[in-house]
């Protein structure tokens, strides 16, 4: 039996979710110091649904209609209504492993006692995740304040019988996926609809699982900037430590250890040494740390927020059982996943527009001093020509992309939530993104390569011909043309997966320096 492994509310990590967003291969279990404050906080509510004082979501309408009592009777039938009111989503539903993301931070967020809702809720959710439940999730419809209302709605449906959800890849009612997984539907009580679909948990979901694409695709950017370096037959110069101590960004210096090492031992670069009459080279080879490393930075940045965010609690209203109180807020306010995803969304189209301007050095015979578009029989062939075009459409589609989706905002609620985040699609639009860089730096490692094939028999780095080995295992040198889309996209998963930084043939510590937490 596999062992489960403990999910603590308040302490989740980067890596726990790293591990934990492939699936239910890895079971989870909660830590049983966190149902001390489930229990009590369940307990104040209870008591303030058998009270006759007002107590929003709890015996009031929502929103514009919070002025509205609701009946003791009816307070079981007012979270019912809830869920299936507001899952009104539109849109291809949202990934798997986005959903199972959601399942756990809803989850987590919860347990953490100043919700309200029972122990059963939240084991509810877990067991979702742990039999292979995934709720169907309509990717559209939420504006990332009053929190994900809609996604999150759709998430908890399949709890209580309703709505869809996938179970071994079949997609069906959900109250068949509770009983082919061994489960059974869950009553709400007092509060709960109100806390299960109040929150940041898919916003902040799908802002993290971009972030680990994002880690990924970046390694690989950094390894192809490299060796496209190499096959350019720059300078290493710009890359000497003394210059990025003295300006002190943390990314760029790291960044730039990462390109020593890469270049470490590369007989092109020790063959033109001496008698290379370039003074300097273009920027998208010499600043490459300064680039890449504030994107890094951003990066950085955007992990704390969001690994806070994944902590937190993001319903409304809060209990707090220690003093007896329930307080009205607005954690619901995604604002700050919708600034950081909008930074991501700046620092993955960075990434893809230097990698752009570096294909187009390569095909540029006057700056690349290699053969135009990379064939040596220019004229009859083509070569790297339209693939550098395609490298440029996609760096222009991120540009689109890229704009910010946070200072955007419509009023809802008859104006009563009249400022809105729009997190939500700040995180999803970030998707696309990431395959279209990853796309370009897919091309441009294809270019690099065929250019590091005209310095034969000089070899790169041994880090970097490891590189050329695995890109040759999928992709031979073109040295008459043909159909390069399916080598782009079989590139596009190297990249995309993380495989490039493998292939480096000795461990470089520098590249693990580059990792976010």
């Amino acid at each position: 039996m596999q062992e489960r492994e403990t999910l603590v509310a308040g302490e989740i990590t980067l890596p726990q979710l790293r591990r934990l967003s492939t699936g239910p291969g890895h079971p989870v279990q909660l830590d049983p110091r966190c149902r001390g404050a489930i229990r009590a906080s369940a307990e104040l509510v209870r008591r303030a649904a058998s009270g006759e004082a007002p107590v929003y979501g709890v015996n009031t309408g929502f929103g514009k209609l919070a002025t509205q009592r609701i009946a003791h009777d009816d307070l079981a039938l007012l979270q019912l209504k809830l869920l299936r009111s507001h899952a009104v989503g539109v849109g291809e539903p949202l990934s798997g492993r986005v959903v199972r993301l959601i399942l756990l931070l809803k989850a987590a967020s919860l347990a953490r006692g100043y919700s309200g809702v029972r122990e059963e809720v939240v084991d509810g959710l877990l067991a979702l995740y742990n039999r292979g439940v995934v709720p169907v999730i309509p990717c559209q419809g939420s504006v990332g304040a009053s929190g994900d209302l809609a996604p999150l709605a759709h998430l908890c449906l399949p709890l209580i019988g309703e709505g869809e959800a996938f179970h071994d890849g079949q997609r069906m009612p959900g109250d068949q996926a509770l009983e082919r997984a061994g489960l059974r539907p869950l009553r709400l009580g007092a509060k709960e609809g109100l806390a299960l679909i109040n929150g940041t948990q898919v916003s902040t979901a799908l802002a993290i699982d971009a972030l680990l694409g994002l880690e990924r695709l970046f390694e690989s950017a950094v390894i192809t900037g490299a060796l496209t370096l190499d096959a350019a037959r720059g300078s290493d110069g710009p890359f000497d430590p003394r210059i990025h101590a003295v300006r002190g960004q943390p990314g760029q210096v790291d960044c730039a250890a990462a390109y020593r090492a890469l270049m470490e031992g590369s007989a092109i670069r020790r063959s033109h040494l001496e008698g290379d009459d370039r003074v300097q080279d273009p920027y998208c080879l010499r600043c490459q740390p300064q680039v890449m490393g504030a994107c890094l930075d951003q990066m950085r940045h955007a992990t704390q927020v969001l690994m806070r965010e994944a902590n937190a609690v993001t319903d409304n209203p809060l209990v707090f059982a220690e003093g007896g109180a329930m307080v009205s807020g607005g954690n619901f306010h995604a604002e700050p996943v919708a600034l950081a995803a909008d930074a991501l969304a700046v620092a993955i189209a960075e990434i893809g527009a230097i990698s752009e301007r570096r294909v187009a050095m390569l095909v540029d015979t006057v700056v690349s001093r290699l053969p135009p578009f990379l064939t040596p029989e220019p004229g009859l062939n083509s070569g790297f020509m339209i693939v550098h075009v395609t490298a440029a459409a996609l760096a222009s589609e991120n540009k689109s992309l890229a704009h910010p989706a946070s200072v955007d905002s419509l009023p809802t609620s008859a104006n009563q939530e009249d400022h809105v985040s729009m997190a939500t699609f700040a995180a999803r639009r970030l998707q696309p993104m990431l395959k279209n860089t990853a796309h370009i730096v897919a091309i441009e490692l294809l270019a690099a390569a065929q250019g590091i094939e005209f310095l034969r028999p000089l070899a790169s780095s041994p880090a970097l011909e490891g590189v050329m080995r695995l890109v040759r295992s999928i992709s031979p040198a073109m040295m008459s043309d043909r159909s390069l889309a399916r080598d782009i996209e079989a590139m596009h998963h190297l990249v995309a997966g993380g495989d490039i930084g493998h292939a480096t043939e000795q461990h470089i510590a520098e590249l693990q320096a580059l990792r976010l937490a």
